[in-house]
């Protein structure tokens, strides 16, 4: 790329090699740091919700809650899904520091690693309630977040836009490895999906990312091929 101030950004043999002249400022910066944590080698990338959390069953949102029955039986049936999937290729797994992704991975005999960056959204003094107790106790904040859900910030939490700007390090890191299944909380992985999938910012908070299922995403040359593996707890299942 090259602007009216002479900045220059050339990529050489697909990025063995950069040269990098005249930037100036946050946004040039960026794109310069973007460019070079990009690769083409042949990858994927594995997405899954932790299992069904005992909060989750009780309809609560945050918290950091053990797994449900259910949920440690999604846990117990990712390493057979994974070796059908990849036989003896690797995957590196990250989870968040929260128990119920952590408990989720643990059955998988892969390297693991924890990101704080990778925790649910901060739902502030609404963590641990019920959408209707929210509605009760914070009426004018639960009309706020339906009106812009994208912007709502939570009280002494997060909103959406706060939420991209946490995950963005770990998207930039996705861009440099190879293979890896990420173990998340919905509201993250709908940030991870919008960013690999081009979807608008406002359709954000309302990817579909349901429980006990793996997304596989193969980025390629210009876009990304999006494959939802069938629910794992289904008796009847088709892999990807």
């Amino acid at each position: 790329m090259q602007d009216d101030e002479g900045a220059i950004v050339k990529i050489i043999d697909a990025g063995r090699r950069f040269l990098v002249l005249h930037t100036h400022g946050f946004i040039q910066s960026r794109i310069v740091f973007f460019v070079m944590n990009l690769h083409i080698r042949p990858r994927v990338i594995y997405l899954s919700r932790h299992g069904e959390s005992e909060l989750n069953v009780a309809g609560r949102i945050g918290g950091d809650a053990d797994l449900s029955p259910r949920g440690q039986e999604y846990a117990r049936r990712l390493p057979d899904f994974f070796r059908s999937q990849l036989g003896d290729v690797n995957l590196t797994v990250w989870t968040s520091t929260f128990k119920r992704t952590q408990q989720t991975a643990e059955p998988l005999p892969y390297r693991k690693l924890a990101w704080k960056a990778l925790d649910e959204i901060d739902a502030g003094v609404c963590d641990g309630l019920t959408y209707e107790e929210i509605a009760e106790r914070f009426p004018e904040d639960f009309a706020a977040r339906d009106d812009d859900k994208f912007n709502y910030r939570y009280r002494g939490g997060e909103s959406y836009r706060d939420l991209v700007l946490r995950v963005e390090p770990i998207i930039m890191e996705l861009e440099r490895q190879e293979n890896n299944f990420v173990v998340g909380h919905q509201a993250v992985l709908r940030a991870i999906l919008a960013y690999f999938m081009n979807y608008p910012l406002s359709e954000l908070p309302y990817v579909e990312v349901p429980l006990h299922t793996v997304v596989k995403l193969t980025p390629r040359a210009y876009g990304t091929q999006y494959e939802k593996c069938a629910h794992l707890l289904s008796i009847e299942r088709q892999l990807c």
